[in-house]
């Protein structure tokens, strides 16, 4: 409720979401228990080295993810998330998710830091496809109308973050009056830095965790703790029936 009345009087929320809010729909955190991290070594898959060197192994991580995101459906926090936006209670997202599962749940305004899995590019000329391009290609990775590999639009480590998004992402931070960070620990930069950049410009913070986080103590007004699945849908029951 306490967080029900911060988000109705708010004029300009943005949602930070990470891992946390995709695992109800099947999509493990890459860093946990069962995540992808255990099968494959980030050191030898998940550079932009690694996939220029060598992109048919590479692509054998990429098939993996694709698999788990083309298994996986929106679950209620991100359709609650949708339901907000279309309250007109919430400007943006912010995700590091690669999952799309904003866009799917509806969500109109999704930044993605850290790309998507949904489309391809080429490094060589800069074509983009579609997924489904690497459909039929079991065994190495698709490649573009000029010869090259293609990759996901996934920001792999070596390459920089995209430049445009992280700008706009910045922009909505300092305009901010209320953040929502969610399902993350807002841990890893520069993500992490956007709640405390709102923070300085007055905004408040309302953290949905399972537990309280690094974030907790520096910048959060307001610890929600519980799934993200059962404390976002509450909180926005809880708006609507105020």
């Amino acid at each position: 409720r306490a967080a029900a009345e911060l988000m109705a009087r708010a004029h300009r929320t943005v949602a930070l979401t990470g891992a946390g809010v995709s695992v109800a729909s099947g999509v493990p955190d890459f860093r946990g228990e069962s995540g992808l991290w255990r099968r494959f070594d980030p050191r030898v898959y998940a550079t932009i080295d690694a996939f220029v060197s060598d992109p048919d192994r590479v692509w054998q991580m990429f098939r993996a993810v694709g698999q788990l995101v083309v298994e996986a459906a929106p679950n209620p926090a991100h359709f609650a998330l949708a339901a907000l936006e279309r309250m007109g209670l919430l400007r943006a997202i912010v995700t590091q998710n690669i999952d799309g599962l904003h866009q799917l749940a509806g969500s109109k305004r999704v930044l993605e830091y850290h790309g998507g899995i949904g489309r391809l590019h080429c490094l060589g000329c800069g074509a983009i496809y579609p997924a489904k391009r690497a459909a039929g290609v079991p065994d190495r990775a698709p490649r573009c109308g000029c010869g090259n590999a293609l990759k996901p639009t996934v920001v792999m480590y070596g390459e920089q973050l995209p430049g445009a998004v992280v700008e706009e992402a910045a922009a909505l931070a300092l305009e901010a009056d209320l953040v929502l960070s969610i399902g993350t620990s807002a841990a890893v930069a520069p993500a992490s830095e956007l709640p405390l950049l709102a923070k300085r410009a007055g905004a408040r913070v309302i953290e949905f965790n399972l537990s309280a986080t690094e974030l907790t103590p520096r910048v959060t007004d307001l610890l929600v703790e519980g799934p993200a699945e059962q404390t976002l849908p509450a909180t926005v029951a809880a708006i609507s029936g105020r």
